[in-house]
């Protein structure tokens, strides 16, 4: 990537990219000189050291201090890749630590921009039992409720990905950026160059959005309004219906008209729930499922609210495991949580199998169980066995009234009494699958209109 490209920008040029006006008060960490040559006595360390910082300006690879992007107060941490190649050293760790450190004193969220090499080698296991340290500073931010949010500049590679990168509440991205574990010096040589881009770990859900430099202020302005901290936050409202559909008089209308093609989806439930969506991508197991949309958003009132939704296809186990990520994630931050159910069941094919579905469900289930922040549901269409329970929170279920919830569907039901294709529709009459039908056996609270 050439050197002047956005994503090869400064420590301090990124910084002022997001803070603009707004301005940035930088802090420094108390100093502890390192042995001559640093702790190997590595030949030339110290010449290397002082070439960078007379080339950059900066005494250490990370920049770090308070700001404010958008309307959000935040600390910022930003790794000059100028300086031996944005590596961690003993005094990066030191200022990574401070950092977190700061924002868990002052209880502000942390915006990580990355720039890494990964590890020092001239300082060893120094350097590199930095990454402990970093993974326990970002583990008592997550115990205390303050998202992490990271972008990942050009290149992101080593152990930098694999803490502040990757473990990050929300990865964004600049297109085109180098990222992974693997730096393109040690990596085989007949690698993709893919799977090593923005673009190659969004696709394979380990990055949640490629945001162009000009939109990126934007974007995270709005990410910080979303995550919070907050406290105290209500129950999702229940949405309103999109359909004028009447409720069905047999068990087979009922099904109908939630398979019926021409019925709102969630895409368009979502759309008109929400002034402003953030989505959140990948299950960061490798995996995505396009038929399952989570995110947060924020609600024309201003209030932020996690969505899972399903669309209407079957859902994959990548799908359960990003719902669940997601739970977990508002759980944490104290944001309602608000989700759409229609599928007509679980991905079950052998693919699906293979990907550890059974474990991916009871996931969904156990988030959902453990959620300590309300849960709303929707459901807008077909609710599909545990498939569709997974996604369900009981006791605050609401239905619409061009969907259904059954054990079974119907013709499977038939097929398994070994009934004639013909009697399906008497088989959901016994199913008791219509919105009323949920309504009168206390699964629904309400028929939404």
């Amino acid at each position: 990537m050439p050197a002047d490209s956005p994503a090869r920008a400064t420590a301090r040029e990124t910084i002022a990219l997001l803070t603009g006006a707004a301005g940035f008060t930088e802090h420094r960490p108390p100093s502890r000189p390192l042995p001559p040559d640093g702790p190997l006595g590595w030949a030339g360390y110290d010449a290397a050291r002082e070439r960078a910082g007379r080339r950059t300006g900066e005494e250490e690879s990370v920049v770090y201090g308070t700001g404010v992007v958008g309307d959000r107060p935040c600390v910022l941490l930003a790794f000059e890749f100028g300086f031996l190649g944005g590596s961690l050293g003993r005094s990066t760790g030191d200022r990574l630590a401070a950092a977190h450190e700061l924002a868990l004193t002052r209880r502000l969220p942390l915006l990580a921009l990355v720039a890494t090499g990964g590890s020092r080698m001239q300082e060893g296991m120094v350097a590199l039992t930095q990454l402990q340290r970093v993974a326990a500073a970002s583990t008592r931010l997550r115990a205390a409720g303050l998202p992490q949010i990271a972008v990942v500049r050009d290149p992101t590679t080593g152990g930098g990905w694999a803490t502040v990168g990757a473990g990050a509440d929300v990865v964004l991205a600049l297109p085109g950026a180098q990222v992974g574990f693997a730096g393109s010096r040690v990596r085989p040589p007949d690698a993709d160059p893919y799977a090593y881009s923005a673009e190659g770990q969004f696709a394979a859900g380990q990055v949640d959005a490629v945001v162009p430099p000009g939109e990126l202020a934007g974007a995270l302005a709005h990410w910080l309004r979303a995550l919070g901290p907050h406290g105290g936050l209500p129950a999702a409202p229940v949405p309103r219906a999109l359909s004028a559909a009447r409720l069905p008089e047999t068990g087979r209308e009922a099904v109908a008209a939630a398979r019926d093609p021409r019925r709102p989806r969630a895409q368009a439930y979502l759309d008109d729930y929400f002034g402003t969506r953030l989505p959140l991508h990948g299950d960061r197991c490798g995996g995505t499922d396009p038929g399952l949309l989570c995110g947060f958003g924020l609600r024309a009132d201003g209030l932020p609210v996690a969505y899972v939704a399903q669309c209407g296809t079957p859902t994959r186990p990548a799908g359960y495991r990003a719902a669940a990520r997601t739970i977990r994630l508002a759980d944490r931050l104290g944001v309602p949580v608000l989700t759409l159910v229609d599928t007509p069941g679980a991905a079950n094919d052998a693919e699906a199998e293979r990907a550890g579905a059974g474990a991916a469900i009871a996931d969904a289930f156990a988030a959902v169980a453990a959620a300590r922040v309300p849960v709303t549901t929707l459901v807008i269409g077909e609710g599909g066995s545990g498939g569709a329970l997974a996604l369900a929170a009981p006791d605050n279920t609401h239905v619409t009234a061009d969907s259904y919830f059954s054990v079974i569907a119907p013709e499977l039901a038939a097929a398994i009494l070994k009934r004639p294709p013909s009697e399906t529709g008497a088989t959901a009459d016994q199913l008791r699958l219509r919105p009323q039908d949920l309504l009168e056996l206390g699964f629904a609270r309400s028929v939404v209109s």
